[in-house]
């Protein structure tokens, strides 16, 4: 079984889809059309922008966002998807891919999902750190023992979970699992707490956009970072969409899941080969690649 996986942000890189737009006529179609979707010439920067271009949280989202989605869609028939995910935006993505969202709606949410997020991070600055060599439980029993906000966000593999909080709890949080023997607590270049209670006033934000987004049944089930999974009805992929910017990512536990299901084959779809590396890690006999 073919398990298609979308990369969220931190896989952007220059020049990305530029190759992509050069050799494939439909691919074109689709990023002229972001153009116009989004009121700017994203290709632009995406093509000939720096790194620190990219990094812009309104140009970042979409930007990954495109690169994956118009993979897919000028794959044809050799897209053959029997079960999709994505990693936090990449979720967006996987559900475009799927057919239960049309592209221009999808890029609308993930631009607004950027905006909100932005203003979130300027009206409560929070920041994230990843924690490397700990069992899980252990990071959310000390995180739940910090004064403040500092929460797990991302499951991202066995031995590598993601904090996400306040800057003082964060800090406290990484002192006191270095204590523990964690092998590493490195804070990440990020000006947010994603994935924490700091996001709730862009959770309300993108509620009502979702609410109003046309979502229909997918062709293959969606495995969402919610719960890890497989959804295939919209009133709970909403639903699980709405909850997704405050709730953790449960990579962890989708990639399991996916393995159980039957996935034999990974192919990471978009910039970067960083969920191929993360399925490794929880089974070094799956068949992982790149779209």
């Amino acid at each position: 079984m073919n398990a298609y996986v979308f990369p969220g942000q931190g896989s952007q890189f220059p020049g990305m889809g530029k190759a992509l737009y050069e050799s494939d006529a439909n691919a074109r179609v689709f990023f002229e059309h972001a153009n116009n979707v989004l009121g700017f010439n994203i290709t632009d920067v995406m093509f000939n922008g720096s790194e620190d271009d990219l990094k812009q949280t309104n140009v970042t989202q979409p930007a990954i966002f495109l690169h994956s989605v118009i993979k897919a869609k000028t794959m044809g028939d050799a897209f053959k998807p029997d079960m999709v995910a994505g990693h936090s935006l990449g979720e967006f993505s996987a559900l475009v891919a799927a057919g239960a969202m049309e592209f221009s709606d999808g890029l609308k949410l993930v631009a607004a999902r950027a905006n909100a997020m932005q203003k979130a991070c300027e009206a409560q600055p929070g920041t994230m750190a990843a924690i490397l060599g700990l069992e899980d439980e252990k990071v959310e029993e000390i995180c739940a023992s910090i004064p403040g906000i500092v929460v797990p966000a991302n499951y991202n593999c066995p031995g590598q979970l993601v904090i996400s909080g306040t800057v003082e709890a964060v800090n406290a949080a990484c002192e006191a699992l270095k204590a523990a023997g964690a092998k590493r607590a490195l804070l990440l270049p990020v000006g947010g707490a994603f994935h924490s209670p700091l996001m709730e006033p862009a959770r309300a934000e993108l509620a009502t956009a979702i609410a109003y987004t046309p979502i229909v049944d997918p062709r293959c089930p969606v495995f969402q970072n919610v719960d890890a999974t497989g959804r295939k009805d919209p009133a709970r992929i909403k639903a699980n969409l709405i909850a997704q910017l405050t709730a953790p990512v449960r990579w962890t536990q989708s990639m399991r899941n996916m393995l159980g299901a039957g996935a034999l084959n990974v192919i990471e779809c978009g910039p970067g080969n960083v969920l191929q590396g993360l399925f490794k890690k929880v089974n070094k006999e799956v068949v992982t690649s790149a779209a």
